[in-house]
């Protein structure tokens, strides 16, 4: 899994919950991918922790789609029904 310097130095320092298998899952089998206006690509996934409460993670992709940049439980992700 490739990741920018701004992950490594401050997504990661900032969200210490995070577990790279989660993010690598998400990349692999996303519940919903969206493209933004810069390029860059959104991807969510459904994430059980270890206490069985259920998050939506959101992983954000540089333009290559691969490349992570950021990633972050996304208190707002609403599925259409």
């Amino acid at each position: 899994m490739r990741t920018t310097r701004y992950f490594e130095e401050q997504v990661l320092r900032k969200r210490p919950y995070l577990r790279r298998e989660w993010i690598a899952a998400t990349l692999d089998h996303p519940l919903k991918r969206a493209v933004q206006p810069d390029g860059r690509m959104r991807l969510w996934r459904r994430i059980v922790d270890d206490t069985g409460k259920i998050y939506i993670l959101r992983v954000v992709t540089l333009e290559d789609g691969e490349t992570v940049h950021n990633a972050f439980f996304d208190r707002t992700y609403r599925e259409v029904e």
